[in-house]
């Protein structure tokens, strides 16, 4: 029986599923290219706490998160500012990113999980058709298994074989640009202490700005590279509306990259499954994907422990990939196709959409737990869709780019679930290659 198994890169998803697996008997080991101490980056996260009930953890100690506090919208035109109003219920929680690690290593090391840090993982290592093993800085590793947790630009995913039918790279739209960081607290905010811009100045993205008790916390998100000198230039810009931003970056201070699209079409080979940012797990719209990184590791440990004869094949690997759409993916697809029509809206079509009523405060209360359309929707009154109907109407424009996105949603939903429930390698490429051409822009 195959017992070993390597994950690739500590992402969360990987180090849930390896305290998982130990638990019940395999042998783990994590290699990630970060020392344990910079591990993480220097800010909070946001995320569903049932994944880690469904990573089969419980919650961390209560002064190691708190409950997210709800956002406030605001259109291009600055004119329009819809608050959302979450269900105390659903709240998901907030952790230093940090935090989070922690308690994730802390599991998985109690379980008998080995880490090997500050080790750089270069490049998949095939034997024929079969991923064997992992190159690494300081030499060769072989496992009967290996799981890619490496993140969006995975060594791993980006440089197998075309022939398996795995995405490679990442596509344009496909990925937000994010320059993230921490200021000194400039003066107190009484009103809308969290609030998030669309579209602002033009721009293709969004910005934030979250006045919490110690700190402001500013994001600025784009879907094209850009550079310290275009931060600097959208932080005074964002400083006349939001004078808390002080001057100095306390915390932070980094660009990072963040999946905003479809799952993975193909998450398995043999030897081979990606899991997290690695597979894209992010819910398209928002950029999160902590939570359903950890409810995927549980349906990869299932998988794995299903296969008695340690085999480890796409033909038994083809369960997680089942499972997963089953439970997170087929959700997650179409939802790409509402992010695609966000890249396709001007300024004043989203001031419009705002200002009667196409988009509403409940509209905007889409969080980590919002794996489908349905999800988002399944709330909505007749009243709400009459008042949504009649402000598209008067606006051809914006109705055509939403009948054009209901179109690419109706053919992602039917072609998301026409995926072959049984490996069988032809299949499985002719159905990736309609599954990929869903979401061009």
């Amino acid at each position: 029986m195959g017992n070993t198994i390597i994950i690739a890169g500590g992402g969360h998803g990987g180090i849930a599923l390896g305290y998982q697996l130990a638990k019940r008997g395999y042998d783990v080991t994590v290699y990630e290219k970060h020392t344990r101490e910079t591990m993480g980056y220097d800010w909070t996260d946001i995320f569903d706490k049932k994944g880690l009930f469904a990573a089969e953890m419980e919650l961390p100690a209560p002064d190691k998160f708190c409950l997210k506090q709800d956002m406030t919208f605001i259109g291009p035109g600055e004119t329009i500012k819809l608050q959302q109003h979450t269900d105390p219920e659903k709240l998901e929680i907030q952790m230093e990113r940090k935090a989070i690690y922690d308690h994730l290593i802390s599991y998985a090391e109690n379980a008998g999980v080995r880490f090997v840090f500050d080790c750089e993982i270069e490049a998949p290592i095939l034997l024929g058709s079969r991923v064997v093993g992992i190159q690494t800085a300081v030499g060769a590793v072989y496992g009967d298994l290996i799981v890619d947790a490496c993140g969006i630009r995975s060594p791993l995913r980006t440089k197998l074989p075309a022939y398996l039918g795995i995405q490679n790279e990442v596509q344009p739209f496909e990925q937000f640009y994010v320059y993230r960081a921490f200021f000194n607290k400039a003066c107190e905010t009484k009103e809308d202490k969290f609030k998030v811009q669309l579209l602002r100045e033009g721009k293709l993205g969004i910005c934030w700005v979250a006045a919490e008790e110690e700190h402001t916390d500013v994001l600025i998100g784009r879907f094209e590279p850009f550079d310290l000198a275009e931060v600097d230039r959208t932080l005074q810009s964002l400083r006349r509306d939001n004078p808390a931003i002080g001057d100095t970056v306390v915390r932070g201070g980094q660009f990072v990259h963040i999946p905003v699209r479809q799952p993975l079409g193909i998450l398995v080979a043999d030897g081979y499954a990606a899991i997290g940012d690695s597979a894209f797990m992010t819910v398209p719209i928002i950029g999160s994907g902590i939570a359903n990184s950890l409810k995927a590791s549980h349906l990869l440990c299932e998988a794995i422990e299903a296969d008695k004869d340690g085999a480890f094949s796409a033909y038994t690997l083809w369960k997680y990939q089942c499972d997963f759409f089953k439970e997170l993916g087929a959700g997650l697809a179409p939802l790409a196709c509402v992010k695609l029509l966000l890249t396709r809206l001007e300024p004043s079509d989203l001031d419009y959409i705002f200002e009667t009523g196409i988009l509403n405060a409940d509209d905007m209360t889409i969080d980590a737990d919002s794996t489908s359309l349905g999800a988002i929707l399944g709330g909505m009154k007749m009243e709400d869709l009459k008042i949504k109907a009649g402000g598209l109407v008067k606006n051809p424009a914006v109705l055509k780019k939403i009948l054009r996105m209901g179109k690419e949603l109706g053919v992602a939903t039917a072609v998301t679930a026409a995926m072959p429930k049984v490996y069988d390698p032809e299949k499985v490429l002719r159905w990736v290659k309609n599954y990929n051409a869903c979401f061009k822009h």
